[in-house]
């Protein structure tokens, strides 16, 4: 819901707004505005989680398209994201062995063969550059959890095997969780 807004305001607003961006052509840059200014985007936020793991890990529950960061007391931290698609995902443990503001991307071989116009490398920050603001990487160097320059991807089987996530929800988990930090990729 709109930021102060009651429900049946916040209906006419958006209602208001649909009606005058339609007759722009604006109606998609319209619908992302207000599921963003909704909440419905699925925004991170507290939820119980009982599953008995120590405070600090990170766990993907890849069928969820979510990711838990486990704070103890029986709640984590919940996150929307985005999966690997169909072939491209993988489950088990990892580590998280890096942190990076503003990484560069070098397009890993199976990326490069199915989109060969990809530069070798795209500099970090730029537009057209996947990884987003920040990127925790895990063991095994193929892997990492990154923001995204696509945020409609959220909610979506659409990577490689990485996990995508907002750009302002990788930031949140880039400053709690530690290099060490056990990731679990469930199904």
């Amino acid at each position: 819901m709109l930021w102060g807004a009651t429900p049946m305001s916040a209906y006419l607003i958006e209602k208001t707004i649909r009606r005058s961006l339609k007759t722009t052509g604006l109606c998609a840059m319209a619908a992302a505005f207000l599921a963003c200014a909704s909440g419905t985007a699925g925004a991170r936020e507290t939820v119980s989680f009982g599953a008995g793991l120590e405070p600090g890990t990170i766990v993907v529950r890849t069928n969820q398209r979510r990711l838990y960061y486990v704070v103890g007391d029986g709640s984590a931290i919940r996150y929307r994201i985005a999966v690997g698609k169909r072939g491209k995902q993988w489950f088990g443990q990892a580590i998280v062995d890096g942190k990076h503001r503003n990484p560069a991307w070098a397009p890993p071989q199976d990326v490069k063969k199915d989109n060969p116009d990809l530069p070798d490398i795209i500099p970090g920050g730029a537009p057209n550059n996947p990884m987003g603001v920040a990127a925790l990487t895990l063991s095994g160097d193929k892997y990492a959890i990154h923001g995204t320059n696509r945020p409609e991807s959220i909610g979506t089987a659409a990577s490689y095997g990485c996990i995508r996530m907002l750009n302002e929800d990788i930031t949140d988990l880039f400053e709690r969780a530690a290099v060490g930090t056990m990731v679990v990729v469930e199904r």
